[in-house]
């Protein structure tokens, strides 16, 4: 187990045994449970959560089986911690409104379980389509009005999100009608069928082309199956990889490989920011990043439009707040020095498909021409 998945199986651990404690010490339960049956029932679903980190995710249904259980429990056990922790800020962990404790404990507790309910509710729903007009200076006339879809993190592969998924994905973009479409990274995990995904995206088609760039989850790793180059090579995608290219006269697209990884090696992230905006075409120049960083050096190179992911919004509340201690821009519309820069909320979801408060996002932007220019 990596030191990152240690550390995650450590807090999800003490989040659990904080929940379990807190539920078996409420007399609701301790007239209704004997203490064997609480304690039965915690150690066996920690089991499910360990297995699904330990051996989830490998080939074969328990496999796939044991990590959907796993991670769902991870979450679930989450957003009931947030709900019994802030009933027990509310009664200063026992030392204030005693005779009102444990109904507040209890409260925090159904509060805590009704965010697990909609998180998977809303895990489940297809994401809705979110509008943004962009107003660009220079842009010419004929282009004013011009549409791009974009959808990033769809993380297809991963639990629950398979083929099927997929396709309808691809409908429900193509149902706009945009005149280009742009994948921001993230699209396919290691488990998927290449050959099966390649089929089903290749459906996806606009008037100015098909664009994406690579995301963390979509590097190039050492004896690892390339399975998001193969995929977006078989649906005639064009992957742009730290350089740019006309998507029609006026109309320059550029992209670079993925920040998080690249910033590994000091400096190589200013260098591809630099290599893919490098002696560019004339007119509104669109920039895709999977991480939005080093969004000062895009607006300083002259970029109109930047368009990322990776962030999912935090996907469940309040992971936001934490997302946003690293990441500036968690999700939405932002201006940077004259350049926007758009932040999809994400397509699809990494680990559990829960989310909260949100759905996941298509973005459909349209490009306007700023009056007198």
């Amino acid at each position: 187990m990596s030191f990152f998945g240690s550390v995650l199986t450590s807090l999800v651990t003490l989040l659990h045994v904080y929940v379990v404690v807190r539920a078996g010490t409420l007399p609701y339960f301790r007239r209704g449970l004997p203490r064997k049956i609480v304690i039965g029932l915690g150690v066996g679903l920690w089991l499910l959560f360990f297995l699904g980190r330990a051996y989830g995710g490998n080939e074969g249904a328990l496999s796939v089986a044991l990590e959907v259980v796993g991670m769902h429990w991870m979450a679930s056990v989450f957003l009931m911690a947030v709900g019994v922790f802030v009933a027990d800020l509310a009664c200063g962990f026992g030392f204030f409104f005693r005779g009102a404790s444990t109904r507040i404990r209890l409260a925090g507790l159904g509060v805590g379980a009704g965010m697990v309910l909609l998180a998977h509710i809303q895990g489940l729903r297809p994401p809705a389509v979110v509008h943004y007009d962009v107003p660009i200076a220079g842009l010419a006339e004929e282009l004013d009005g011009m549409t791009i879809g974009m959808m990033s993190d769809m993380h297809a592969g991963e639990m629950l999100i398979g083929s099927r998924w997929l396709k309808a994905r691809v409908e429900q973009l193509q149902e706009l009608e945009p005149d280009s479409i742009v994948l921001v990274g993230d699209l396919f995990e290691r488990g998927c069928d290449p050959e099966e995904m390649a089929l089903v995206l290749a459906r996806l088609s606009a008037p100015l082309g098909v664009w994406a760039v690579r995301g963390n989850h979509d590097s190039l790793r050492p004896n690892r199956q390339d399975v998001t180059g193969e995929i977006l090579a078989g649906a005639g995608v064009r992957l742009l990889s730290n350089e740019w290219s006309e998507m029609q006269a006026g109309v320059v697209i550029a992209g670079i490989d993925d920040l998080t990884s690249s910033r590994r090696r000091p400096g190589e992230g200013e260098a591809n920011v630099e290599l893919a905006l490098a002696n560019r075409g004339a007119g509104a120049t669109v920039f895709l990043s999977h991480t939005p960083w080093m969004t000062d050096l895009a607006a300083a190179a002259g970029v109109d439009l930047m368009l990322s992911g990776h962030t999912h919004n935090g996907q469940i509340w309040p992971f936001n707040f934490l997302v946003g201690t690293r990441y500036p821009y968690v999700g939405g519309h932002y201006q940077i020095d004259g350049m926007s820069l758009i932040v999809t909320r994400g397509t699809g979801t990494w680990g559990p498909r829960m989310r909260l408060w949100l759905p996941g996002e298509i973005s459909l932007i349209r490009l306007t021409r700023i009056d007198g220019d």
